[in-house]
């Protein structure tokens, strides 16, 4: 087994961008190909921060939903009289953050605190993550009104930093509690119909991304109060995710991150793997480090992920985020480690 380094999901709870991308580049040196900017301040929930701007919207109105929900339970719907589809979310605020965030990438590149042909990942949610877990309704109206915005935000960012230093990433988690049966489905009423669904709305998100920039997919069973919304039987569902937009795209794929629950070595968890449709050139990274059991923890996640798969990067399940802003080095040099463990 070789090792493809360390990915890192895109929260890193320290002060600011610099702080991420300087402490991210000094410890992980070689084993690192991308750096995001850590969605540091407001951003440090994951989609979270999009609710209060849906909230503020003058056309939508807040509503509980029908009972409590997995993360903040709250939704919005248009307010009365207003028609669905002449909704303008307006900035979604992603492109101003990625622009502020390049600015300092740069420099800190110059600088040489970067090496070079390190890119700037920037992460961004599905309509799905927002609609399926915000909105109350008519979600079907509003995921086609929340998909302009978010692909305005990426022409924006993709027109602002160049290409060959740029990588997106689609968060995608919201979906699997779709599957799950968490959230509410606005189309497809059976599995195979979510999935189609799902498939087509990640490949075309995928090909909107301009040739050049890097491409890539957070696959994940959500993190509010570091609980999943349900714990994932075994990894076919993110397999069939991942092997579908792999399938579908017409552009190069470049990543795909799939989450590890920290009491699976088991290889029923890890079984599906052998049937994930990427091309070599795709990296796969499992995220299987937790800080709760460290390097061993990590070492038998590694081991059990390897009978079914030959090559794989490493990372946590869901970013660094809500974690003290102390713990952040240790757990990157516990990054370092692994990967070095791997090479």
């Amino acid at each position: 087994m070789v090792g493809r380094g360390v990915h890192l999901c895109g929260s890193v709870p320290l002060s600011d961008a610099a702080a991420v991308f300087a402490q991210v580049a000094t410890r992980l040196g070689g084993h690192i190909t991308r750096i995001p900017d850590g969605e540091t301040g407001d951003r440090d929930n994951g989609v979270v921060w999009q609710l209060p701007r849906l909230r503020a919207h003058p056309s939508l109105v807040t509503v509980p939903p029908p009972s409590p929900e997995y993360g903040p339970s709250q939704r919005v719907r248009p307010a009365p009289g207003i028609e669905p589809g002449a909704i303008d979310f307006g900035s979604l605020g992603y492109a101003q953050a990625a622009r502020q965030s390049w600015r300092v990438f740069e420099q800190l590149r110059e600088q040489g605190l970067i090496r070079p042909g390190v890119r700037f990942q920037v992460g961004l949610p599905t309509p799905i993550a927002v609609v399926g877990a915000f909105v109350a309704g008519p979600q079907a109206e509003l995921e086609t009104r929340y998909e302009a915005a978010i692909l305005a935000e990426l022409d924006q960012i993709t027109s602002a930093i160049p290409h060959e230093d740029l990588a997106i990433q689609w968060d995608a988690a919201v979906e699997f509690a779709l599957f799950e049966g968490v959230f509410p489905c606005w189309f497809g009423d059976d599995y195979p119909a979510r999935l189609g669904g799902v498939i087509e709305r990640l490949s075309r998100l995928g090909d909107s991304v301009p040739a050049g920039v890097e491409l890539g997919y957070h696959l994940c069973y959500g993190d509010f109060g570091h609980q999943h919304f349900v714990e994932p039987a075994d990894t076919s569902k993110l397999v069939d995710v991942a092997s579908g937009v792999a399938v579908a795209l017409t552009r190069p794929l470049n990543w795909v991150h799939l989450p590890v629950p920290k009491g699976r070595t088991d290889a029923a968890y890890f079984a599906p793997l052998t049937g994930l449709a990427t091309v070599p050139e795709t990296d796969l990274y499992l995220g299987l480090v937790h800080v709760s059991d460290g390097f061993e923890g990590a070492r038998r996640r590694i081991k059990a992920a390897a009978a079914f798969v030959p090559e794989f990067g490493i990372a946590t399940e869901c970013g660094f985020g809500r974690r003290p802003a102390a713990q952040i080095p240790d757990l990157l040099d516990l990054h370092a480690r692994l990967a070095n463990s791997l090479d």
